[in-house]
């Protein structure tokens, strides 16, 4: 059942990434603009920010629907919601309206802190989402698993049955037909 639910958190948090850094990646203008209302960065670094933001979310989110790299990617995107949430706790508690421009837009408009609790609770639920599959990644439908098989994982390979002196250890072939004869 755990890895159902690692399955499911995987495609909704990666479904989530890479729907807000697609809905922004066509306007880097805007990513910026909604960096900069925040007012919470160095405005040299802004624009690279604004920039890199959508990359970055679809990267992640390509990684947790594929279930590749999933504790580095989920790493990376529970920082990126604690960053989020601090964001928009900080916009709410300095009263700024702006859009949080979180599936693209941004900057000031009436009535945004209306909006301020719906867009954190999200963020808080996919966060505790990224921390499941931090401490747990393996899931079902994974690329991991098939990537970086570890050797305690039951081997889908055929075994052998073998037989065992009276000390424990293994005997094949030979060895039992000598140790049948004594």
């Amino acid at each position: 059942m755990k890895d159902w639910f690692g399955l499911v958190a995987r495609l909704a948090t990666g479904g989530v990434w890479i729907a807000a850094g697609a809905l922004k990646l066509p306007h880097p203008a805007d990513s910026v603009r909604a960096v900069r209302a925040y007012d919470l960065l160095p405005e040299a670094i802004v624009p690279t920010v604004g920039h890199l933001l959508p990359v970055v979310e679809i990267v992640i989110g390509l990684c947790l629907v594929l279930g590749v790299l999933v504790r580095g990617a989920s790493v990376v995107s529970a920082l990126l919601f604690l960053a989020f949430i601090v964001g928009i706790s900080s916009a709410w508690a300095r009263g700024l309206s702006i859009e949080c421009g979180c599936f693209g837009g941004g900057g000031e408009i009436p009535d945004a802190a209306a909006a301020y609790p719906g867009e954190i609770a999200r963020d808080i639920g996919l966060l505790a989402l990224s921390l499941w599959l931090v401490v747990r990644p393996r899931s079902r439908l994974a690329l991991d698993n098939v990537l970086f098989r570890t050797a305690h994982e039951p081997s889908t390979e055929p075994t052998t049955d073998h037989t065992s002196d009276h000390e424990g250890r293994s005997l094949d072939g030979a060895e039992e037909e000598l140790a049948q004869d004594r």
